[in-house]
């Protein structure tokens, strides 16, 4: 959520920045409502003062005997007395409206962000090794999966319905190895403190990671219990330090979490959706920082770094993309993204995106820090990257390292100890 005092301070400067995310967007309608906010609460402040100074004259006029005046003065306040109550029903409408218009508005650019609407506009920052050259047409990773005994498609459809995965045999070890490589990595080798959260979470968890009110349509609902399935770790994390107010001492603190994410990805379908590419249900290890605004930027560069590191000890190549005002997340204010390469759709597929959503998430958590011990608190700065996602990453390794001769899969050097296994399925 934006702050409401640094739009009313530069509205044509943050309005500018809001429109290369979307040209639609304007301020003036939330400008309109804060100025009837304020003019609500000049009058009703007039109005209560007005209320305390006729309380005290006719406190007098009774100890004065003047019973008749005091009868008058009580009169014309009862009208006083409506007058506000009825004022101080709108203010709290007005401020419910604009607090629902500011948490539709998305997060503001930093300087350094691309400008541009479409996925195209994203710049190439670096990458990792050379793009592989196979000297054969690739198999696509699903019809790997299926020659192989790894994955079960269809199986899955009859359990859960489509676009949800069924990992068998030496897939579903494969799977647990990524998952277990990711995890012991970060816990070890990057020093993230690990956390297993719950895989639901309330309307203020979902509200705080900015998913409600403007993607509720996109994310599993459990109307009963009024909690939702997680879209990703990050929703959850976020909450870990909802309503609290932590010290500098504190910061950064850095979390390394595990979960199955849940997605209705909506609309999406086609040829390049195939397989593991986007589904409804997947695994992923997420990063997320609570960082001072002084440092996050310098925080999103090493948690980029950090997701890296784990590409580049699978030895798979990969490129580093900085994505354009358009194409970012609503809370982010600067985005990299991890891209892998398909070899059977010969393009580029993200496995991690990493976020700098500066105070717009701890605004909505009212998640604060104390710069020194009797400072006024300040809002953190949140961030979050895939450390990583599985899925693609899979796609990504069964492609890139599949054999022609016999189609079976080589497993990265990395993996081998959690596998039990060097290719797949194993030599006999």
């Amino acid at each position: 959520m934006l702050d409401l005092k640094r739009i009313r301070e530069d509205p044509e400067g943050i309005e500018r920045r809001l429109k290369t995310r979307d040209p639609k967007i304007t301020l003036k309608p939330l400008l309109e409502l804060d100025e009837r906010r304020r003019a609500l609460i000049r009058r009703v402040e007039a109005l209560k003062h007005e209320r305390n100074e006729a309380s005290q004259q006719i406190a007098r006029l009774k100890r004065e005997g003047r019973e008749d005046e005091a009868q008058k003065r009580i009169q014309a306040m009862r009208a006083i007395a409506d007058e506000i109550k009825r004022l101080d029903a709108e203010l709290r409408a007005v401020e419910q409206k604009i607090h629902d218009v500011l948490s539709g508005l998305p997060n503001v650019p930093h300087e350094s962000v691309p400008v541009g609407l479409s996925k195209d506009d994203k710049v190439v920052v670096r990458q990792y090794k050379e793009k592989p050259e196979l000297d054969f047409r690739p198999k696509h990773h699903l019809d790997l999966g299926h020659e192989l005994g790894l994955l079960d498609f269809p199986r899955a459809a009859k359990i859960a319905g489509a676009r949800f995965p069924l990992y068998v045999g030496w897939g579903a070890r494969l799977e647990m190895a990524l998952i277990q490589f990711f995890w012991d990595f970060h816990c070890t080798r990057t020093g993230y403190v690990p956390v297993l959260p719950p895989y639901l979470g309330n309307p203020e968890t979902m509200f705080t990671a900015a998913q409600l009110p403007k993607f509720k349509d996109d994310v599993y609902c459990i109307e009963r219990d009024e909690l939702y399935l997680n879209p990703t770790a990050e929703t959850l994390v976020c909450s870990l330090h909802r309503d609290e107010i932590l010290s500098a001492e504190e910061l950064p603190k850095r979390y390394v979490a595990y979960t199955t994410c849940f997605r209705r990805e909506a609309g999406a379908a086609g040829e390049e959706e195939r397989g593991l590419i986007r589904m409804h249900q997947f695994n992923k290890v997420e990063l997320f920082k609570f960082t001072t605004p002084e440092t996050s930027f310098d925080e999103l560069e090493s948690l980029v770094q950090d997701a890296e590191a784990v590409l580049q000890a699978l030895d798979i190549h990969y490129r580093v993309v900085l994505l354009p005002t358009g194409d970012m997340a609503a809370q982010s204010a600067k985005t990299y993204d991890l891209e892998v390469w398909i070899p059977s759709r010969s393009r580029y597929y993200e496995v991690s995106s990493c976020s700098n959503c500066t105070d717009y998430q701890a605004r909505r958590g009212n998640i604060r820090y104390r710069p020194a011990p009797k400072a006024k608190p300040e809002y953190v700065h949140t961030l979050n990257g895939s450390g990583l996602a599985t899925p693609r990453l899979m796609a990504c390794i069964l492609e890139t390292f599949q054999r022609p001769k016999d189609g079976r899969v080589v497993v990265p050097e990395a993996l081998r100890d959690y596998v039990k296994a060097d290719v797949l399925p194993p030599d006999r």
